[in-house]
């Protein structure tokens, strides 16, 4: 008796050895990784998927599953485990095949049966290939095959990228795998519908071919059995629809999603699931099916939580879906709760805004204030993110950009390269007044980007400058980079020749060195050749502005009108109107008496009407953006009085007359009837 127990001691502890064995030798391949195959490189040809026409029965998909011995997802070879299987099944011990493994103890004359729980097991894997070495252990339940493919996918995707493509190379080398896929074939009509979506996206996420049988197999399961899908089933399978390119099975499998969430639609009775059917239905949507989802999320708006509006907002925004009633009530939770909203969601819905286009002033000055008040909690790349998603909002966050310049300011060398291009657009174009700050703040955006000059392609350089010029500032170092011969030679060679509005970028630069080079130490130009063609003049004035103006003026003897009148070749002004001033006769006698030469007296008066787009002001302000803003300096420097006439002041066609009236011949306007114009440098 003691041999025969020896004996089997012996046998199992070289089963043990074997499979560490294993371990050690699969360990050591992985330092020649170019002796494995690549998986890409080994795809079979032959892979096609089932043809949706012919949808077979669960029962009759399996039939034709188990006749099949060609291996189903990737190399060609023969690959036939049914009397294995079957043997497994009628097994009365289960599915674990170590369910009878002996442990000895440390003396080795007792015997200890011990069995440790798979999953626990499977929760100390940290690799795909791990996750395979406990499969060839044991035995894996259905449940258990959906839970192996979850944690392949799960670690993989920890991994940096050179070190998942050879992880991932090693799990499709291993035969672990190909068990592993063709047992999930083979009994994919008795797993439970949650299980099913979260081995196909698994599987998907882990680079199996999307047209392998095995895919297939699964997505017609997903076909058949799609009734039987609770929410939770058709949020993950939706979630993996959307990582697949389109097939026939693909294509037929979104549109039954549609239909049953279409269906189920009036049943829903809770927030999460309303979210997860329009994510669902998508962007192709029709109509009227949103207009259904909008009132019923408009009748469930009593349950919404904090984390609810913010998902709803940003779920909004995946379909393409604007409901502004439905914005507005998310938009009031969110701002009565700003503290108790991290970064990530806070960004989130800002992108979201901007991605469905809609504003709200309050929702978007409280974010302001908030970020503003604490500022400390904060990283720079942080407040650079939420002052770029506010710029292209069109919204002026004016608490963030007074406090975060005094940050600027004062440690000016821990910006990027990318921080300093988006704090100079930001700041350029929302043309935000600085006062007191303006002159340090910009000394030191200079000091830092003069690290970076070397390192700058030729694009990038003329963005600095065209931002720094919109600003009024014109740091010597970036302007005699940009205009050095080698730098303007690159973008001779550029092909295409020029980069959207880099050519614009580039007449802005020229004419603000031109008409403010006395702020330079020496004059300094742009070759023609990066000008292109001056500004067409062919356009026509806005009808209601026209007929207003000359309504006006049909009276007024000393004034005369010109319509769309380019300026030094560059401007394009909407209307110029010249008034007649009388002679200062008293004073010019009294000067000419005194025998003193003085200049000519300024016999008219040239107004500038513009009559702006709304996106050229801030939203929610009168504030006009920077190309505006530095038009309108020009334009005082040129000898004009800019005058801005918006959409709105011009749609009443009694108040036109008198609105411009008072706009234009009054001589003492008042604040308040004057829009607010800000300038940089005048």
């Amino acid at each position: 008796m003691r041999m025969l127990a020896y004996m089997s001691w012996s046998l199992n502890h070289f089963s043990l050895t074997g499979v560490v064995v294993r371990r050690v030798l699969r360990v050591c391949s992985r330092r020649s990784p170019w002796q494995q195959r690549s998986f890409l490189l080994t795809t079979s040809v032959n892979d096609t998927p089932f043809p949706s026409e012919h949808i077979l029965s669960t029962r009759q998909s399996q039939t034709f599953l188990d006749r099949s011995s060609v291996r189903f997802y990737s190399r060609g070879g023969i690959h036939n485990e049914d009397l294995e299987e079957k043997t497994r099944l009628s097994s009365p011990v289960g599915e674990s095949s170590l369910s009878d493994e002996i442990w000895p103890d440390e003396t080795g004359s007792e015997r200890t049966p011990r069995r440790p729980p798979f999953h626990d097991h499977l929760q100390r894997c940290r690799s795909p290939s791990d996750v395979l070495d406990l499969t060839t252990r044991y035995s894996p339940t259905l449940r258990q095959v959906s839970n192996c493919m979850t944690r392949m996918w799960s670690t993989a995707k920890k991994m940096s990228d050179e070190q998942q493509r050879y992880e991932l190379q090693l799990m499709f080398e291993n035969p672990a795998f190909d068990k592993l896929l063709q047992k999930a074939m083979k009994r994919v009509g008795d797993m439970r519908n949650e299980d099913v979506a979260y081995c196909l996206l698994s599987m998907v996420q882990l680079g199996v071919p999307q047209g392998s049988r095995v895919v297939q197999t699964f997505l017609r399961s997903c076909q058949e059995n799609l009734n039987d899908f609770d929410e939770k089933g058709l949020s993950i399978l939706a979630s993996c629809l959307e990582h697949m390119e389109a097939s026939t099975n693909v294509t037929a499998l979104k549109e039954g999603l549609r239909l049953v969430v279409k269906a189920r639609l009036p049943g829903i009775k809770n927030v999460i699931a309303l979210q997860t059917s329009m994510r669902l239905l998508g962007k192709d949507a029709p109509l009227d099916l949103k207009r259904k989802l909008e009132v019923k999320a408009l009748s469930m708006t009593d349950q919404f939580s904090l984390p609810n509006t913010q998902y709803m907002i940003s779920t909004m925004a995946t379909t393409g879906f604007y409901s502004k009633p439905l914005l507005d009530i998310c938009s009031r939770t969110i701002k009565e709760n700003l503290h108790g909203i991290p970064f990530n969601r806070l960004f989130t819905v800002l992108q979201s805004c901007r991605d469905l286009h809609y504003r709200d002033f309050d929702l978007l000055t409280g974010i302001s204030e908030y970020v503003a008040s604490t500022m400390d909690i904060w990283t720079k790349k942080q407040v650079v993110l939420f002052l770029s998603v506010m710029e292209n909002l069109a919204f002026c966050p004016a608490a963030i950009m007074e406090a975060f310049a005094k940050n600027v300011s004062a440690n000016p060398d821990t910006l990027t390269l990318k921080d300093l291009l988006c704090i100079l657009k930001v700041y350029s174009y929302l043309n935000y007044d600085l006062k007191h700050q303006r002159q340090q703040f910009l000394e030191s955006l200079s000091q830092a980007l003069d690290s970076y000059l070397p390192k700058m392609s030729a694009f990038e350089l003329l963005k600095v400058v065209y931002h720094l010029c919109l600003l009024g500032h014109f740091p010597s170092a970036p302007l005699e980079q940009l205009l050095q011969s080698s730098t303007l030679e690159r973008f001779h060679a550029t092909v295409p020749r020029f980069l959207p509005n880099q050519e614009r970028m580039f007449q802005t630069v020229n004419f603000c060195l031109r008409l403010e080079a006395t702020l330079l130490h020496q004059p300094a130009t742009v070759p023609p050749s990066l000008l292109g063609a001056p500004n067409p003049s062919g356009q026509t004035v806005n009808p209601w502005l026209s007929q207003g103006l000359r309504s006006l003026l049909e009276d007024q003897a000393d004034t005369t009108l010109h319509e769309m009148v380019v300026v030094e070749d560059f401007y394009l002004v909407d209307a110029v109107i010249t008034k007649q001033l009388p002679h200062q006769t008293s004073e010019t006698e009294a000067s000419s008496c005194a025998g003193a030469e003085s200049p000519p007296a300024e016999s008219s008066q040239r107004i500038a009407v513009i009559y702006p787009p709304h996106s050229a002001f801030c939203y929610g302000t009168s504030n006009p953006r920077g190309p505006l803003a530095v038009k309108i300096r020009h334009l005082k420097m040129l000898g004009y009085e800019p005058i801005l006439v918006t959409e709105e002041e011009l749609q009443s066609e009694e108040d036109r007359t008198v609105f411009l009236r008072r706009r234009i011949f009054s001589e003492h306007l008042s604040a308040d009837s004057q829009p607010k114009v800000e300038s940089r440098g005048s």
